[in-house]
């Protein structure tokens, strides 16, 4: 499925991003544990953060999850 929300999760990937996606009965969050390398963090603030929360849910649905069973996600 190729959207706008898609674009941007994989934008932010690209710049290294690592947040994990958490939802949670429809509530939809991130997990940072290490932290983003400065492209990604500024990449987020500034393009999906800024976001009404509808659309950064579904950005967020487009990031690896917690709860994939392939473990952790690395950098492509």
């Amino acid at each position: 499925m190729e959207n706008e929300s898609k674009a941007l999760a994989d934008q932010y990937r690209r710049l290294g991003g690592r947040r994990i996606a958490v939802m949670d009965d429809n509530l939809a969050s991130t997990r940072d544990w290490d932290g983003d390398p400065s492209q990604a963090a500024t990449f987020w603030r500034e393009r999906i953060a800024s976001l009404p929360e509808r659309d950064r849910r579904d950005v967020i649905s487009f990031l690896p999850s917690l709860n994939d069973e392939s473990g952790e996600p690395g950098p492509d």
